[in-house]
C-alpha cells in the first residue's frame, strides 16, 4: 500500500482497494488499478516500463503475503497456546470449548482429542455440569448451553438455581424450582435426549412423552408462588406428584437411545453404536478403518457410523459425496463416487452405522494408496446376510439332535461338518445350503459342543 501510494500518488483508500483487487484475485478490477497504478507512477518520473515491472513484483504477493508485525503476533499466539494445552490442558481445552457452543463439528473435533490425551469427558449431567464447559483434574464438565436447542441464558439460570438450593431431587423437585421463562419444549427435549436428568430418570422416552405435562406443572407451580397461594398439601413435591404423570412407557433401545443423543449432541458421547455390533462383525472379519489402513490387505470390510454426508458435484457435473464417518477408535473421511452413491444415496444418513467394502488403490502417483468405497451394507442387513462358506467343527458328544434343529432352514451357505472320532478326522457335506449368518455364528459359539468354526 504504501508503495502504491509514494511511487502512484495512491490515497489510503485507493491503496486499501488495489490490495483487496489483488487479495481477492478479481481480475477485472485488477486490471483497472494496474492501469491507474502505471499512470500514476509515469506522472511522477517512473518510465513505463519501469512502472509495469513493479507491478508484476507487487501482484505475486497478494497470492499469499504477510506483513512481519502480524507474523509476530501469530508465532507468540502459537507458542502460547502450544504452552497451555501443554501444561494445562484441561483449562484450555474447555475455554476452547466454551468459545464454540453453536459449533458442532468444531466440539465433536476437541471431544475426538480429548479422548487421544486421554482425558474423561463428563456426560451432560443437570446436576454437576455447567452452562459452559467446565474442568478439573483430568476430567471436562460438558457445557449444557452446547446442547441443541438449549440456550444458554436459560440454562445458566437453572445451574444457578441448582448452585443456590442444591441438586435437583426428582423430576417433581426440578419442576418446582425452575421458572417457566427458562424451559420450553425444545429445551426440554434436547437435555432429555442428551441425557442431562439420567441422574434423576434414566427412562429418557418417558420423559421426552411427558415434556407437556412438565411444561404445564412447571407454569402452575409458578404462578401458585406468584400469587402467594398456599397449597393443600404441606410437601410441595407430593402434591406435584399428583399433578404430574409420567407416561408409563419402556425406555428406547440402545440403538433409539444413542440416535437421540445424536440428534442432541452432534456426536455420541454416553457410547459408539459399533460396540453393540462388535460381537457380530468380528467373527466376520470387520475391522477398524485404521487397522485396515496400517494392513497389506488390499480389501477388506471396515464398521463406521455417517456422522456427515456432504453431497457435491465434479467439473463434469457428475455426483459424489465426502463423508465423514467415526469408529470406536476416531474419524475418518471417504469419497463415494456417482454410481455407488445413487445406488446406496438412501442408506447415507447421519448417525446410520454401515459396513464398508474398502479398497486400496495403489495406480495413484502419492506414496499412500487411494482407499475406495467398492460396496457399502446397513450393518443390520450384513448380520442376517447369508455367509458363504463354514466349517464347523464339532465333539464327539455333540446334541446332533439340536444342531440339525439349528441349522435346519434352507439359505445360501455351503456348510461342512468336522469332527475327530478314534484319531480319525470325518468331515461331512450338508447336502444342502443352509441359513447361516452372524446370528446364526454367536449362537452356535456358545454351545459347549462346538470347538471352531471357520468362514
Amino acid at each position: 500500500m504504501q508503495i502504491a501510494q509514494i511511487l502512484s500518488g495512491f490515497t489510503a483508500g485507493e491503496a486499501d482497494i488495489l490490495r483487496r483487487a489483488m487479495g481477492k484475485k478479481k481480475r477485472a478490477e485488477l486490471e483497472k488499478q494496474k492501469e491507474r497504478f502505471v499512470n500514476g507512477a509515469v506522472k511522477n518520473g517512473i518510465k513505463k516500463d519501469l512502472a509495469n515491472y513493479i507491478f508484476t513484483k507487487i501482484e505475486p504477493f497478494a497470492e499469499y503475503g504477510f506483513n512481519k508485525s502480524h507474523a509476530a503476533a501469530y508465532a507468540l499466539i502459537a507458542y502460547q497456546t502450544a504452552f497451555l494445552k501443554t501444561y494445562y490442558k484441561e483449562d484450555f481445552i474447555a475455554a476452547t470449548m466454551s468459545t464454540e457452543l453453536t459449533n458442532t463439528n468444531k466440539l465433536r473435533e476437541f471431544v475426538e482429542e480429548l479422548k487421544r490425551l486421554n482425558v474423561q469427558v463428563v456426560r451432560p449431567n443437570i446436576n454437576e455440569c455447567y452452562a459452559e464447559f467446565k474442568s478439573k483434574k483430568n476430567k471436562i464438565y460438558y457445557g449444557l448451553g452446547a446442547i441443541k436447542n438449549v440456550g444458554f441464558d436459560a440454562i445458566s439460570n437453572v445451574v444457578n438455581e441448582r448452585e443456590l438450593n442444591g441438586k435437583f431431587k426428582s423430576i417433581d423437585d426440578f419442576i418446582s424450582r425452575v421458572s417457566p421463562k427458562d424451559i420450553n419444549k425444545l429445551q426440554l427435549e434436547g437435555l432429555v435426549k442428551s441425557g442431562a436428568f439420567d441422574e434423576i430418570n434414566t427412562n429418557r422416552k418417558q420423559l421426552l412423552l411427558s415434556i407437556p405435562d412438565i411444561i404445564s406443572a412447571t407454569k402452575n407451580s409458578f404462578e401458585e408462588k406468584s400469587n402467594n397461594q398456599e397449597s393443600l398439601f404441606n410437601n410441595l413435591e407430593n402434591n406435584l406428584k399428583n399433578k404430574i404423570h409420567l407416561k408409563n412407557t419402556q425406555n428406547w433401545t440402545k440403538k433409539e437411545l444413542l440416535l437421540e443423543e445424536f440428534k442432541s449432541l452432534g456426536f455420541f458421547i454416553s457410547d459408539h453404536p459399533i460396540n453393540q455390533f462388535m460381537k457380530f462383525l468380528k467373527p466376520l472379519n470387520v475391522v477398524k478403518y485404521k487397522e485396515f489402513i496400517d494392513s497389506d490387505k488390499k480389501e477388506g470390510l471396515v464398521a463406521g457410523t455417517i456422522m456427515n454426508v456432504q453431497e457435491k458435484k465434479s467439473s463434469k457435473g457428475m455426483p459424489f459425496a465426502i463423508i465423514k464417518f467415526s469408529d470406536v477408535d476416531g474419524e475418518f473421511e471417504l469419497f463415494i463416487f456417482s454410481e455407488n452413491l445413487i445406488k446406496n444415496r438412501d442408506n447415507l444418513k447421519d448417525a446410520e452405522t454401515i459396513i464398508l467394502n474398502l479398497q486400496k488403490d495403489f495406480s495413484s502417483n502419492s506414496q499412500k494408496p487411494r482407499t475406495n468405497i467398492k460396496d457399502l451394507y446397513l450393518v443390520d442387513d450384513f448380520i442376517r446376510k447369508d455367509i458363504l462358506s463354514a466349517e464347523i467343527e464339532i465333539t464327539n458328544d455333540c446334541n446332533i439332535d439340536e444342531l440339525k434343529e439349528l441349522l435346519k432352514d434352507k439359505g445360501n451357505t455351503k456348510i461342512k461338518l468336522k469332527v475327530i472320532n478314534n484319531s480319525k478326522l470325518l468331515i461331512f457335506d450338508l447336502k444342502n445350503p443352509r441359513r447361516f449368518n452372524a446370528e446364526k455364528l454367536q449362537l452356535l459359539k456358545s454351545k459347549s459342543y462346538i470347538r471352531k468354526i471357520s468362514i
